[in-house]
């Protein structure tokens, strides 16, 4: 790929920096071959120029894209480099919090110095089983996938955890051993997980120290065998310690501490047992005060002390010996403060009566004279003589000091070596997993030896570390058969041989240690002399001659020489030993009495894995001395060669931790610190390699998902390799770049960006385009929805407008209207007052003269009007004809000016170009001109139908004018003859005048008398008004008061009603939970005392040589209700006393658990108490309800007597007709053939009586058949009669005064309730008739309800006739049928009777169809009954048959026989009626009985076979398919019910015992089998159901027949064996859900998550991650239709084996539940898996689950609300997640996840594609402010064992006992029906 390609503008790319390390820039513009400098652009926006180095011309490292960014492996990358890596870590874990991510092979671990909570059990449980790579990085993924290679490769592992100090190196082992002891668990009862976990408090208490860079630094590597048996349990442990850091004892730099253990002493130094030491505070002693930092925050020592005891208690360590422990660190902290002072310049001396040296020698009981002697002396030998020598102050305390570290180091060594006898076990070791908790690669200010060491060990595991990735990539390649070529890596052996080899650094500080007079300075002048110049790793320092610097692998190293020889040496002085040899104190004998055997830190065993078994042997005499003077380095390369050989026999598996800071701020990154440590720890070198071949790996099928966008529609084939390598040959040219192997494509570094670079550029194209068309759609959309709402709202506006008009043109009417009479009024008035001057003449005239001018100013106002409309008209006609004019003119001119332009247009047309021109433009001008003359006509249209209308108006307007003028002339001639008559009315008007004053007069005197009555009434009425509108007002109040108060009362009580039923639901939910906890916990006890006792009848009954014993499936399993049985076999009662007389080998583990035993049961019992009590309260609750309904139902008892009268006079009758038809035939039949003693009369009257009895079965199952279907219809009635009766009751409420007749009615009855009342004053407001009135009204709804009632009775009494009547036709059909029969031969007579029955059968299936078409339950329930009743005819008819091929074959035989004996006498003798006498007979009818009580009979002694054959071993297939569900409880039922009727109470018990022993034997046997538990779950519901519907007990008969009433119990009661029954269902449901859970388990994860049910829409992203080579292979992919094909067998199974319908509902609930916790749990912890697509997947995947509970009617089963937190975490990779408004609908939205989970999904989205967006820190932390007063658990996965509380509704069974029919396939011939 050339670089012109790569660095292109907008390019991003990695400059280095001095303070982040690392920058990311931006290129402005491309790279051009030969450029010098770089064009680059900060992400703060700052221009910058990047200068190319000129010799190498390297180009700045390539940004991977940022879809890469973030992955789970860093070899994903694309572009495999440091600053790549760097950014990827830093984007985990300062954005998505992670602190794990894979390199390779490599766990990189970063300390996050926060508690996570990501190392529960439930983590544990998530990563448990898993593939490395399918869950996210984590140290349990590491350790899951060593414990899997373990158990399938057999070959033994090691976790190699490494890293700076305080990197979390420790913490990361801790958790792996936490892993191991979760997982695997513990073979023996001695919980060796708990004490491997407990040895880690021990080790940090005597190992572990604060540094300046952690709290709780490791001083001393370790290396932890545990080891495992051969089923992979944990059975014991083995400690090796490496380079315990001594020194630290006796100095601490600042701010740093000494071992915990002395600081734990201290805080507990006032506890009683702990005087005696004589401590105190930390701060009193020259040991533990250096550092000056004695407390640690956040840490209590007296309480780390506390744990310190009881780890110690655990792993076997006594009280005596802890003492001792305490008492030799107690005397080490003395001895630190002895003083010791100067003598003269050589000798020193110990101040007398010292009070430390007096408690030192105390506590380690010495004399106090020899230890202060050899404190200051030591013993010189010669080969003559042997003198003591003083020394000076120094050397005495350096030899002080260097006796507290030998005293403490051999206390470790003791410590430890007790650890791992703790830890060993007896059992045989088949394999072992080691954890390496080892110091990492360290440099400082100063480095000594310690140092030197240090990095020396770690030069050894980089080695090793090195040549296993290497390995790891040769085997992928040869897997693939890629063309292998070998890759340069750094190889560190030069290094190793210059420490080690001979001549090395060790070989000569271990000569420079023999040297009498050696000294640091003369080494290093060897060292100089020795490699300085000769090894390219080694260098001197410029300015020193006492250091020397080493080239590691990781960096370079300055040591400094002073101190080497003296810890090489470790020279303690032998007196003071041989001091201390002879104490008195024997736990400090026992520490330096054989050195040699002491397990050391620097000297382990030989041999290849050591055991740690401590023996005494001889040694010879100096042996020790020898071996002690071996020095440290020797000692340490020994046990480092001895770890190497123990990691090369292992395969190694690698955590690299990394310290983020050294503040030890939580999530804070530093990223030189962590560059720092990437380079010394190896991930850089790990990446350098996977960089040099091909990192990049995808597979056929994911390379083709990915890219094929990128393909054209031709290159697409069936051959996923072939199109793949063409695609690839055309799209990158160069060949190296790529290799194809067997299964995966080989990508070099850089190619997958590059593909991906293609990609984006590709769907971005695609993108725009598709953005172009959308956008134009919805512009579209918007301008035709605008267009829409534009003529809508003309539309609007213009019926606006056109409405307004017409309200103006009303409203001027109205106007008009107005005026008119206003005018009339007025001038009725003024012709009064004119009227009342006619006495004066003049007033004549004037009045006169006032009409003649109201004339002339009318014609006046006429005549404007004429005027008006005139003009208007002259007006318009002049306008028409100016506008002709104008037009006339117009078209002249315009025809004249379009002369001169044809003449023009003719000239021009001429000429050839003018006619092309013309033919371009002529269409379109043609056009316009046809759109003007349309327009110009339809102007003319318009123009005409206005002139029509004005000349219609023209000539209506002068027609009225005509009119006018008419009636104006009348008017004139009208006046001239009134004014004749003036004179007669003047003399009239006199004299009324006259009378209208004497009128006027008496009218005023009425009108005041009038008005002063009227103001008096007025005034009255209005205070009554005002009196009864505030009467009314007084009286609303009152009723809303009390309305009110009647409703705030009916809502709080319905409240805490409500809230008091649901509290009372949660506690028994509760109590539920815990009481089924405590089953499961009875029964796991159970099983281990099983197991137990036959571990103690294997150690007692050791198997003879060759004698395996076989997996005993007959362990006993009894109950706590099985002691007495007699059920048990001799030979089980021989085996029970074994174990009885053999329990004394474990009876302290024995009583224990009995013990245990007893509580639960007392604690059960309890709990049952609480749980009968509860039930009785909700039992009395109910019964009020129900002694109310069953007053409801005596009508349909008497019913159904009377309906019985009449079936069995109707039976006697038919009766009756069969004798007269036997008569019949007895008559008309010939005397020969029917005589009685005949045969053949004998043949056809027994089965005639046969068929009587037949009919008579048959008619009793038509009674039981119909008096179920009145019950049913009875119910149902009464049900609609009680729901009608509410709306009657509704709308008395809503009559007139309703509220009044309410309240009227309560007060009267609480008037019957209280004492006599003054009922005047109860009338005071009316409200005796009120009441009267609400009696009246009441009298009237029972009267309506009655009749109601009535004609429902009539109605169903017409029903019944005609019921009545079809049974009478059916007996007549059956009697015709029986008539014809007869006549039929005996073979023909069977099939005919069978042909009419299913037809009658047939013909009543449909009758029943058409009557429950509204009704499907009821429906159902039919089509059961005739089912069974289907069944039962088939079995008659295998019978029949039977016996007819029985009786054929003797038929032949006695031919036989006839054929022989020949004699004629005989024979003549002989009727016809004789010889067919045998063989005719066994063809009849079998007779059926008819008088069963339901029970069934068995002998005591087949009992044992009972169980064997119906439980043990009965097989759940054929009898769910063949036989009616729950067939065994029936059995077993009427079993007990005949030792109930006999009154045998030990056969009642024994029955019971057995039974429940039975059920657990078989569950124990198959109990991993889906069928045989679902099998038993239903027969043990169904016989508890028979146990309560048969108890007697009115609660649990109510839904009997009488029949079933018949069959209860009558003289036990097993209310204590249904509790025990129930407990087993409890037992079988929780069994059930985990097997149930085992099958659906692997289908989860794959089914609901990975498979893409949407194809297409996941997409594949880039991640090229390399699962292990050694994870299990995949057994198969699962589907969501696996998932679903499961549910459906699990629900048909189910209902095959007739389980109650509730109880199927709560299974079905509990799986759901399962199915949500398992994806939403692996979603949690699956980066990869965060994503808006699989947000989708997710989606559509629970839409087809909630499809799958409507098509089995679950909905209501409460199995969708388990799947909520799932959808919502779907929802919220799917919702957008920018703004605020985002945020608040986020937390709205996702109530049902915890705000660790809703965090979690957040940090972990992860965008598929470059179009996505990551989600920013700043919006997950708005999130987190907002969701923090949620109250909620911070646990973050779900409990995927939770089990809700399982309850079994009472189901009763509607088939009768009598009708059970026993198959012969059950071999129970034994049983006889009684």
């Amino acid at each position: 790929m050339a670089a012109s390609e790569l660095y292109t503008k907008h390019a991003r790319v990695w400059i280095p920096d001095a303070e982040e390390v690392w920058k990311s820039a931006e290129l402005l513009k491309d790279y051009k071959q030969g450029d010098a400098l770089l064009q680059l652009r900060l992400d703060d926006g700052t221009d910058v120029e990047h200068k190319l180095d000129p010799k190498t011309k390297n180009l700045p490292h390539l940004r991977n894209p940022d879809i890469l960014v973030g992955e789970n492996d860093l070899t994903a990358l694309s572009y495999l480099h440091e600053p790549a890596i760097l950014h990827n870590l830093k984007v985990r874990f300062m954005d998505s919090k992670l602190i794990y991510t894979y390199c390779g092979i490599v766990l990189v671990a970063i300390n996050p110095y926060e508690t996570l909570p990501i190392y529960g059990a439930d983590i544990i449980n998530a990563y448990s089983g898993q593939n490395m790579g399918d869950m996210d990085p984590h140290i349990f993924a590491v350790a899951e996938e060593s414990y899997k290679q373990m158990a399938r490769d057999e070959r033994n592992q090691s976790i190699i955890v490494s890293g700076e100090s305080g990197a979390g190196k420790t913490v990361s082992a801790k958790y792996a051993m936490r892993y191991f002891a979760t997982v695997s668990g513990s073979a023996s009862e001695t919980n060796v997980e708990e004490k491997v976990l407990a040895s880690n408090p021990i080790m940090e208490s005597i190992g572990n120290a604060k540094t300046t860079r952690n709290d709780n630094s490791s001083r001393f590597g370790k290396y932890i065998e545990i080891g495992f048996d051969k089923k992979y349990q944990i059975i014991g442990a083995n400690m090796r310690t490496y380079l315990l850091e001594k020194s630290r004892v006796v100095f601490q730099a600042d701010d740093e501490r000494n071992y915990h253990i002395f600081y734990q002493l201290c805080a507990s130094a006032q506890l009683p047992e702990l005087k005696v030491l004589k401590l105190g505070q930390a701060t009193n002693f020259h040991y533990t005060k250096q550092g000056r930092s004695p407390v640690i925050d956040g840490v209590d020592d007296a309480k780390e002390m506390v744990n310190t005891r009881h780890a110690c208690t655990l792993l076997g360590i006594s009280e005596p010996y802890q003492m001792g422990i305490f008492r030799i660190l107690a005397a080490i902290l003395h001895l630190g403060n002895v003083e010791i002072k100067d003598r003269d310049s050589d000798s020193s001396i110990v101040p007398p009566n010292n009070a430390h040296l007096t408690v030192f020698c105390d506590l380690m009981g010495v004399t106090y004279q020899d230890m202060s002697q050899w404190l200051c002396h030591k013993k010189l030998k010669t080969a003559a003589e042997t003198y003591i020598k003083p020394i000076p102050k120094l050397q005495a305390v350096n030899a002080r000091d260097a006796l507290a570290k030998h005293i403490y180091a051999k206390l470790f060594d003791w410590i430890v070596d007790h650890v791992n006898k703790a830890l060993r076990s007896t059992v045989s070791q088949n394999s072992f997993i080691g954890v390496l908790d080892i110091y990492g690669f360290e440099t400082f200010e100063i480095n000594s030896f310690e140092q030197f060491c240090i990095n020396y060990a770690n030069e050894k595991l980089q080695q090793q570390f090195n040549m296993h990735v290497f390995k790891l990539e040769q085997e992928e390649y040869m897997k693939e058969q890629i063309p292998w070529t070998l890759i340069d890596f750094y190889d560190n052996q030069p290094c190793i041989n210059l420490i080690e080899a001979k001549m090395g650094i060790l070989d000569l500080l271990d000569e420079e240690c023999r040297m009498p007079k050696g000294s640091d300075d003369t080494w290093a002048q060897k060292l100089y002399n020795t490699h300085l110049n000769k090894c390219a790793l080694f260098h001197k320092p410029r300015l020193s001659n006492k250091a020397f610097i080493i080239q590691h692998f990781a960096d370079k190293v300055e040591y400094q020489c002073d101190g080497f020889l003296e810890k090489n040496k470790d020279t303690v002085n032998e007196e003071q030993i041989t001091v201390l040899k002879t104490s008195k104190f024997e736990l400090l004998v026992e520490l330096f009495q054989d050195e040699e055997k002491a397990t050391t830190p620097t000297g382990p065993p030989p041999g290849g894995r050591t055991r740690l078994s401590i023996k005494q042997t001889k040694t010879r005499p100096g042996q020790t001395s020898r071996d002690h003077k071996k020095t440290v380095g020797l000692q340490f390369r020994n046990s480092l060669q001895l770890l190497m050989d123990t990691l090369n026999a292992t395969t190694p598996h690698y955590v690299r931790c990394i310290k983020p800071n050294d503040n030890k701020h939580p999530f804070t990154f530093d990223p030189s610190r962590a560059v720092q440590q990437l380079r010394a720890c190896g991930v850089l070198e790990t990446i350098r390699i996977s960089a040099a071949g091909f990192p990049s790996r995808w597979t056929y099928q994911e390379f083709f998902s990915r890219y094929r966008v990128l393909m054209k529609q031709k290159d697409v084939l069936n051959d996923r390799r072939l199109t793949c390598r063409n695609v690839l040959e055309k799209l990158i040219k160069d060949q190296d770049k790529y290799q194809f192997g067997k299964t995966k494509i080989f990508f070099r570094a850089g190619q997958v960006a590059y593909l991906e670079k293609l990609r984006a550029d590709k769907l971005r194209v695609a993108c725009i385009r598709i953005q172009k068309t959308i956008r134009s759609w919805l512009l579209r959309k918007k301008y035709l929805r605008m267009r829409s709402a534009a003529i809508t709202i003309q539309r609007y506006v213009r019926g606006y407008q056109a409405r307004c008009l017409a309200k103006f043109l009303r409203r001027t009417q109205a106007a008009i209207t107005i005026q008119k009479f206003q005018r009339m009024y007025r001038e009725r008035k003024r012709y009064r007052r004119m009227q009342a001057a006619s006495l004066v003449v003049q007033c004549m005239l004037r009045a006169y003269m006032a009409r003649q001018k109201y004339q002339a100013m009318l014609r006046e106002h006429k005549t404007i009007i004429i005027q008006k409309r005139v003009r208007g008209w002259l007006a318009r006609l002049y306008y028409k004809r100016s506008l002709e004019a104008v037009v006339y003119l117009q078209c002249c001119i315009r025809r004249m000016r379009a002369r001169r332009e044809l003449k023009k247009l003719k000239i021009e047309a001429r000429s050839v170009e003018h006619f092309k021109k013309l033919n371009i433009g002529m269409e379109n001008k043609i056009m316009q001109l046809q759109r003007k003359v349309d327009e110009q006509q339809k102007d003319k249209k318009a123009m005409t139908e206005r002139l029509n209308s004005l000349a219609n108006s023209y000539s209506v307007e002068s027609e009225k004018l005509r009119n006018e003028v008419e009636r104006l002339r009348l008017t004139e001639e009208e006046a001239r003859n009134n004014s004749n008559r003036i004179t007669t009315l003047l003399e009239e008007l006199a004299r009324l005048k006259k009378e209208l004053c004497d009128t006027q007069r008496d009218k005023r005197i009425i009108e005041e008398w009038a008005d002063k009555y009227k103001l008096e009434t007025e005034q009255l009425v209005a205070e009554l008004k005002e009196q009864n509108s505030l009467l009314k007002i007084e009286k609303d109040d009152l009723n809303r008061l009390i309305q009110e108060q009647n409703q705030e009362m009916t809502e709080k009580m319905e409240k805490a009603l409500a809230e008091e039923t649901k509290q009372l639901e949660c506690e028994l939910n509760e109590e539920r939970s815990r009481y089924q906890n405590l089953l499961t916990e009875h029964r796991r006890l159970e099983d281990r005392h099983d197991d137990l006792k036959e571990e103690m009848t294997l150690m007692v009954n050791i198997p003879k040589p060759g004698h395996r014993r076989t997996d005993s499936t007959h362990s006993s399993n009894e109950s706590e209700y099985t002691y007495n049985s007699e059920f048990a076999e001799p030979e089980e009662n021989a085996r029970g006393a074994e174990d009885v007389t053999k329990a004394p080998l474990d009876m302290s583990l024995f009583l224990k658990l009995q013990k245990r035993v007893t509580e639960l049961e007392q604690e059960k019992q309890s709990l049952q108490n609480e749980l009968d009590k509860k039930e009785e309260q909700a039992y009395r609750a109910r019964a009020r309800e129900e002694d109310e309904q069953n007053r409801a139902r005596g009508a349909e008892l008497e019913y159904e007597s009377l309906k019985r009268q009449e079936l069995d006079s109707e039976n006697k009758k038919l009766k009756n007709d069969l004798n007269e038809l036997r008569k019949a035939l007895s008559e008309k039949s010939p005397p020969g053939v029917t005589a009685p003693g005949s045969p053949a009369y004998k043949v056809i009257m027994e089965q005639l009586n046969s068929s009587n009895e037949e009919l008579e079965v048959r008619k009793e199952e038509v009674l039981i058949l119909r008096s179920q279907l009145v019950s049913q219809k009875e119910a149902v009635h009464q049900k609609q009669t009680m729901t009608e009766a509410m709306p009657c009751m509704e709308d008395v409420r809503k009559m007139k005064d309703a509220g009044e007749i309410t309240q009227a009615y309560i007060a009267l009855k609480e008037s019957n309730r209280s004492p006599p009342q003054d009922y005047h004053a109860l009338n005071e407001d009316g409200e005796l008739w009120l009441v009267y009135e609400g009696l009246k009204e009441t009298n009237r709804l029972l009267e309506s309800q009655l009749q109601t009632l009535r004609k429902s009775h009539e109605n169903e009494t017409e029903v019944l006739r005609e019921e009545l009547q079809s049974v009478k036709e059916d007996n007549n059909r059956q009697q015709q049928l029986l008539a014809q029969n007869l006549q039929l031969p005996p073979e023909a007579r069977i099939e005919a009777s069978l042909q009419h029955e299913i037809t009658r059968l047939t013909n009543e299936n449909l009758y029943f169809e058409e009557l429950y078409a509204d009704d499907p339950a009821k429906y159902q329930f039919y089509r059961i009954s005739l089912y069974k009743r289907i069944i039962d005819l088939m079995e008659q008819l295998e019978k029949q048959d039977k016996t007819v091929r029985k009786l054929k074959k003797q038929l032949k035989v006695f031919a036989k026989k006839i054929g022989e004996l020949e004699v004629s006498s005989q024979i003549e003798n002989v009727s016809p009626g004789q010889i067919i006498d045998e063989p005719i007979h066994p063809v009849n009818i079998p007779r059926k009985e008819k008088d069963f009580q339901g029970m069934l009979e068995y002998k005591k002694e087949d009992e044992s076979k009972l169980v064997k054959n119906l439980i043990l071993e009965l097989k759940p297939r054929g009898v769910a398919v063949n036989l009616i569900p729950g067939l065994p409880a029936y059995i077993l039922f009427m079993c007990l019910r005949h030792a109930d009727y006999v009154n045998d109470d030990q056969k009642v018990r024994t029955l019971l015992t057995s039974t429940i022993n039975g059920i657990k034997k078989i569950l124990k046997k198959r109990g991993d089998d889906y069928e045989t538990v679902s099998f038993w779950l239903s027969n043990t519901c169904r016989f508890l159901h028979c146990l309560k519907q048969y108890s007697g007990e009115e609660s649990f008969m109510k839904h009997n027949t009488p029949r079933q009433n018949e069959h209860c119990l009558s003289n036990f009661d097993l209310a204590e064996y249904r509790q025990v029954l129930s407990d087993l269902a409890i037992q079988i449901y929780q069994q059930l859900v985990k097997v149930m859970e085992n099958i659906l388990q692997p289908m989860i994860v794959s089914g609901m998550l990975e498979h893409e049910t949407i194809q297409g829409v996941s997409g594949v992203k880039p991640t090229g991650l390399r699962k292990r080579t050694s994870s299990i292979a995949d057994e198969g992919t699962y589907t969501l239709d696996s998932i679903l094909r499961q549910l459906n067998s699990f629900h048909s199974t189910m209902c095959q084996h007739g389980t109650d319908p509730e109880l199927i509902k709560q299974v079905v609930k509990q799986m759901f539940y399962i199915i949500g916790a398992v994806t939403l749990n692996n979603l949690l912890l699956r980066k990869d898996m965060c994503s808006w697509s699989k947000g989708m997947q997710i989606r559509y995947n629970v839409s087809q689950l909630e499809e799958w509970l409507r098509d089995k009617n679950l909905m209501t089963s409460g199995a969708k609300e388990t799947l909520e937190p799932l959808i919502q975490a779907a929802q919220l990779l799917q919702v957008k997640k920018k703004t605020d408004e985002d945020a608040e609908a986020i937390c709205s939205m996702c109530n049902a996840l915890s705000t660790a989970q809703i965090v979690k999904v957040l940090n972990l989205y992860t965008p598929v594609n470059e179009f996505e967006e990551r989600v920013s820190v700043a919006f997950i932390r708005t999130i987190q402010i907002r969701l923090r007063d949620r109250k909620e658990s911070p646990q973050l996965l779900m409990d995927t064992k939770n089990i809700y509380p399982v309850t079994f509704p009472f189901n009763p069974s509607s088939l009768a006992l009598e009708t059970i029919q026993i198959p012969s396939s059950l071999n129970l011939l034994f049983l006889t029906r009684v």
